[in-house]
């Protein structure tokens, strides 16, 4: 049985792509940023249903995998 790989808080959990979080670039330069991308996009339940149970509330999904989802 092989061992998932730990999660990592800056890429998204969909595609594995940087997902540009201003709250994880705050949290690794300790450099405040504005706020993040995210808090203007909604994100649908069901690409919410996507993230592996593992990644929820640790990683974020990137803004092309939102915009994909949304059909922008």
């Amino acid at each position: 049985m092989s061992a998932l790989p730990p999660i990592d808080p800056v890429r998204c959990p969909l595609c594995g792509a940087v997902n540009q979080c201003a709250q994880e670039i705050e949290r690794a330069t300790g450099v405040k940023q504005p706020p993040c991308w995210c808090t203007e996009v909604r994100f649908e339940a069901e690409l919410l249903s996507r993230v592996p149970e593992s990644a929820r509330r640790k990683a974020c999904i990137c803004l092309a995998c939102a915009q994909a989802a949304d059909g922008a």
